[in-house]
């Protein structure tokens, strides 16, 4: 019992390290742009949007309970206009730990002042689009990495839309999480200062 206790420790460990280690650089939000805009399902939304947020890496574990976190940039016409931070709890059945990566694209004015105008909460349901088909992980003498797959090679993916002026991409950095929704992510936001 003692030796399973820690392993179903380890996951959630990993996922609260990976939110403390969240360096600063200015270009982890350019190279997650990067990998969005690799795929064809995603790149559309580059061209058409008002604005869109980046959230380079969240983390999200729970044994019962759990929760997510990350911090990201908002973008307004291309434009960075502040920083929002991403908060979840859950309840309920969940198991391990999870980072990805997450960009929520705004049609209009109207759906950017939303997500920007206070605390913003998507609604209990409401799913992301994984670009990610495929997951690898592998252990070796020079460190630990990790691959994903995205785009149309991987298998037709079903046509997206907005949905309430919002369209949401997850891309899959690694570990494994037993839930899919996005539902219930809370959001804060501070305009950068003039």
């Amino acid at each position: 019992m003692m030796r399973t206790t820690r392993w179903m420790v380890l996951p959630v460990a990993l996922v609260l390290a990976l939110i403390c280690f969240n360096t600063a650089h200015a270009d982890k939000y350019a190279s997650t742009i990067n990998v969005f805009k690799k795929s064809d399902t995603v790149a559309p939304f580059f061209e058409d949007c008002y604005g869109y947020a980046v959230f380079p890496t969240v983390g999200k574990g729970g044994i019962g309970i759990g929760g997510a976190y990350g911090s990201g940039q908002v973008y307004a016409q291309g434009v960075p206009t502040g920083i929002a931070k991403l908060f979840k709890a859950t309840f309920g059945f969940q198991l391990g730990g999870q980072a990805f990566s997450q960009m929520i694209f705004f049609e209009d004015k109207r759906a950017f002042e939303e997500f920007t105008g206070g605390n913003f909460e998507f609604d209990a349901g409401v799913s992301a689009v994984a670009i990610t088909a495929g997951v690898q992980a592998k252990a070796g003498t020079e460190g630990a990495t990790a691959g994903a797959s995205a785009g149309p090679a991987t298998g037709a993916q079903a046509e997206t839309r907005y949905r309430k002026g919002m369209a949401v991409f997850v891309h899959a950095k690694g570990g494994l999480m037993y839930e899919a929704t996005i539902g219930g992510q809370k959001f804060s936001y501070t305009a950068n200062k003039q």
